[in-house]
C-alpha cells in the first residue's frame, strides 16, 4: 500500500476592483452634491444654492446640463447596489426638479428649494443601512405622487364642468 501525497496549489485571485474607483465614495459624492445644492450661501439669509441652481438660468440648456450632473449619483448609488425602488426614487427626484426647473425664472427657485441632489445622496446613504424602512418611503412617496397626478386629471374636467353650468345657469336666469 502506497501513500501519495497530494499537494494543491492554492488559487491566488488578484484584488477585486470597484467600479468607478473611489470616484463613488460617499465623501466625493457629499461634495457633488453639496457642490450643486447648496455651497453659496446668500449672506445674512439661510438660503443656500448651488450650481444647479445658477445653471438653470442658461435658457434651453441649463436644466439638461443640471440633470446630467445629477445623474452621477444615481449612478453611483447603481453602482453600489441601492434597491431599485430607491433608484426609480431618485430618478423621479431629478425629473421633477428638470421639468418644474424649466419654467423661468420660479423654476429656477424651485430648483434651490428642492435641493434634488442632496435628497439621493441621502436616499444612497440611508438606503445602504436601512433598506426596507427607506423602500417603504419610497412606495409612500409613489403613492403619493399617483394620487396627485389623478387629482391633476381629474381635476379640469370637473372645473370645466363646474363652470359651464354655472355659467348657463346665469345666462338662462335661474
Amino acid at each position: 500500500m502506497s501513500t501519495r501525497t497530494i499537494t494543491a496549489k492554492p488559487e491566488i485571485l488578484p484584488p477585486r476592483r470597484r467600479v468607478g474607483g473611489s470616484a463613488f465614495d460617499d465623501e466625493h459624492l457629499d461634495i457633488l452634491s453639496h457642490l450643486l445644492d447648496d455651497f453659496i450661501r446668500i449672506p445674512g439669509t439661510p438660503i443656500r444654492f448651488g450650481l444647479d441652481g445658477i445653471v438653470g438660468f442658461i435658457p434651453g440648456i441649463g436644466d439638461i446640463l443640471g440633470g446630467l450632473a445629477s445623474s452621477i449619483i444615481i449612478i453611483a448609488a447603481w453602482v453600489r447596489g441601492v434597491p431599485k425602488v430607491t433608484l426609480t426614487r431618485m430618478v423621479m427626484n431629478v425629473a421633477i426638479e428638470t421639468a418644474v426647473g424649466a419654467v423661468p425664472l420660479l423654476g429656477n427657485l424651485f430648483d434651490i428649494g428642492w435641493r434634488a441632489n442632496r435628497r439621493n445622496y441621502k436616499l444612497l446613504t440611508e438606503s445602504l443601512v436601512h433598506p426596507a424602512e427607506v423602500a417603504r418611503r419610497n412606495w409612500l412617496f409613489f403613492g403619493l405622487v399617483c394620487v396627485v397626478l389623478l387629482v391633476m386629471m381629474i381635476a379640469p374636467p370637473l372645473l370645466l364642468g363646474w363652470v359651464v353650468v354655472h355659467v348657463k345657469a346665469l345666462l338662462l336666469g335661474r
